[in-house]
């Protein structure tokens, strides 16, 4: 988790013309989502390089508006209102997506995806629908496990192996088809093939006669990935060294358009 100090942010809120209390109160939320979103203000202090009485006065302002919320134990946990503007934020970023997706299908010819890791689970945000009368649906703002989607493998991949053991342990592994990994040990070597290749593939592992190759997106404001899924027939191992390509180019260029509009920032 990278460190910060008073002096910074007051360095940054001069030459940007910033509210250094609005900073100061952002980088704490994001400090708390990055340690699972639970934290103390010793944890909080030693990670912001803040005094303890500048993060209490920020934690109270936050809690008193249901950003966040004081557990029993005196820790500071995220708080329900963030979910409204969390959900409202994917919903935008799925949008701002769906062009790269278009061109996605226009290029591959099969149906593309967007996904984000919320939590211990993959939301899809977005879709554009090949246009095959044999294609692939899946309802946007559908909640799967991380472990038998392509989607879910190329967002852990960039995950450690210990916090992926943790989210499985929490999750569970149940098997979705006859080809879905179910044990922590032969999902971490398919992350490393992940790794390896830059690209993940879900072959027949959520549903029978479907395979699906998914990229995670750079760079991008919270962890996100794209993917293309068709019939396993028309998605080949001939087919998927050409969509491949095609896919990293998107994830990049979408990136790339995110982080010159701030979104990534």
């Amino acid at each position: 988790m990278p460190t910060s100090s008073a002096s910074d942010s007051t360095a940054k809120s001069a030459a940007g013309g910033g509210v250094q209390s609005l900073e100061r109160a952002f980088d704490l939320l994001e400090r708390m989502a990055d340690a699972g979103g639970e934290v103390g203000l010793s944890e909080l202090s030693a990670n912001s390089g803040l005094p303890l009485p500048t993060i209490h006065r920020l934690m109270r302002t936050l809690v008193a508006c249901g950003y966040v919320r004081q557990q029993p134990n005196r820790r500071y946990a995220l708080g329900p209102r963030l979910i409204r503007l969390g959900e409202s934020a994917s919903r935008l970023l799925g949008t701002w997506a769906r062009p790269y997706l278009a061109r996605l299908v226009e290029e591959t010819g099969e149906t593309a995806n967007m996904a984000l890791l919320d939590g211990d689970e993959v939301v899809y945000v977005a879709q554009v629908p090949s246009k095959h009368s044999m294609r692939m649906f899946t309802e946007v703002g559908r909640r799967v496990l991380p472990h038998s989607t392509g989607v879910g493998k190329a967002l852990l991949a960039g995950v450690a192996d210990d916090e992926v053991r943790a989210l499985l342990a929490r999750t569970g592994m149940p098997a979705a088809t006859e080809k879905t990994i179910t044990t922590p040990d032969a999902f971490l070597a398919a992350l490393e093939d992940v790794r390896r290749a830059g690209y993940a593939v879900d072959d027949n592992e959520q549903e029978i006669g479907v395979r699906c190759l998914a990229v995670s997106v750079p760079g991008s404001p919270t962890a996100a990935a794209i993917s293309i899924s068709g019939p396993a027939g028309r998605v080949t191992d001939a087919a998927t060294e050409k969509i491949v390509p095609v896919l990293q180019q998107v994830a990049a260029d979408l990136s790339e358009a995110l982080a010159s509009s701030g979104a990534g920032a």
